[in-house]
């Protein structure tokens, strides 16, 4: 198959999981085509098979903001036409789904263009709810010929909020390339993270409101009185002032290590003892998953497509949002017991192998390609 790939190329859950399918994908045969205003932050270096196409926006002193979305849909377009491709797959509804179609219209009645759309989060929860892009998500999610959710919590949601036939949504997981995140995998950064051989607790995120940061840093200020730890923090966003103000009210300077961005998230969760996510929400939760295959049990909030991820008391353990207290105790709970955390952790990494590979997910994206393409997956509204 030749497929086209669009998502947001930046820091975020809905890019890395489109990069790393396109590219297992391409390790498989097809020809993928990613189609974006960067090239995405997973995509480096030369792959078989792989291809870039950035989309152009010009400027205009008209426009007082480019018109991305139709950009968007003259790239895919063009990249369709000239490079037959057989489907496009587009990540994010919002504006991806709508281009797509645009790009389909302009395409017919030459030659048909099958979307499948993958919804990841905020772009039904957040973002496709708000008043300005509320129909036109409705309308454009509805015109894919395939569209998935990446947990059964935000398919009942987009069933709920945009009235879309449970039937048209399949339910494909997030997934996680387990060769590459592996606790036993070189190299491991641990006596640089921590000298003094402390325990590490992790957080990845895109220190956006909804991640509760602060939460983070409370949580880790309950364990450190009882536990020898290390707080790492990975990644970057607009509440990072927030996090720094509240680890210095506590005291936690020396403890607590901010290390931004990083694009080899693997290499640091290979050395963590355990993950913090008390997310205010969470539709999947990528970055949990990641660290349970690194053997990290997680500590999280009961929240969204979290409980489809973590089992309670096997891999970790879910509390109520802001619960930074219970959230502390389990932490020192599970950081003080060798033998909990033993079983934690190899619990951890069995769901992520068993359940979420890379290798068990990447077939059944591929398996539903071929029945959009045969018209066998629940059909699209008419045009």
């Amino acid at each position: 198959m030749k497929i086209g790939v669009t998502c947001y190329p930046t820091y975020g859950g809905s890019g890395a999981v489109a990069t790393e399918l396109g590219l297992m994908l391409a390790d498989r045969g097809h020809e993928v085509h990613f189609i974006s205003y960067a090239v995405p932050f997973r995509l480096s270096g030369f792959r078989e098979r792989v291809f870039y196409h950035e989309v152009e926006m010009a400027q205009y002193p008209l426009f007082e903001h480019a018109p991305f979305t139709l950009a968007l849909a003259v790239a895919i377009h063009e990249t369709a036409a000239k490079c037959e491709l057989d489907l496009i797959h587009v990540h994010y509804a919002i504006p991806h789904a709508t281009s797509a179609w645009i790009a389909r219209e302009m395409l017919y009645p030459e030659r048909e263009l099958p979307i499948v759309t993958t919804l990841h989060g905020t772009d039904i929860t957040l973002v496709g709810l708000h008043p300005s892009f509320h129909k036109i998500t409705g309308f454009s999610i509805l015109r894919s010929q395939g569209l998935t959710a990446v947990s059964e919590y935000l398919r009942d949601e987009t069933v709920r909020d945009f009235g879309v036939p449970q039937d048209r949504i399949r339910v494909i997981p997030n997934f996680v390339n387990t060769e590459r995140y592996d606790r036993d995998k070189e190299p491991c950064h641990r006596w640089t993270l921590a000298p003094g051989g402390e325990k590490i607790v992790m957080h990845v995120s895109n220190f956006r409101a909804v991640k509760r940061v602060t939460d983070v840093v409370d949580v880790f200020a309950r364990l450190a009185r009882s536990v020898r730890a290390r707080l790492v923090l990975v990644g970057d966003g607009p509440d990072r002032p927030l996090a720094i103000a509240r680890v210095e009210e506590l005291g936690l300077k020396d403890k607590v290590v901010f290390l931004g961005r990083h694009d080899s998230v693997d290499e640091l969760l290979r050395c963590c003892d355990l993950f913090l996510l008390p997310s205010q929400s969470e539709s999947f939760g990528l970055a949990a998953l990641e660290a349970m295959a690194c053997g990290a049990p997680v500590i999280a909030t009961r929240t969204g497509g979290l409980v489809e991820v973590i089992p309670e008391g096997i891999a970790g353990n879910l509390f109520p949002v802001g619960d930074v207290e219970a959230m502390g105790d389990a932490a020192i709970a599970v950081l003080s017991d060798r033998n909990r955390w033993r079983r934690m952790s190899a619990a951890a990494r069995e769901i992520a192998v068993g359940h979420f590979s890379a290798k068990r997910v990447v077939p059944v994206y591929e398996a539903y390609y071929r029945e959009v393409l045969a018209g066998r997956a629940a059909p699209a509204l008419a045009k």
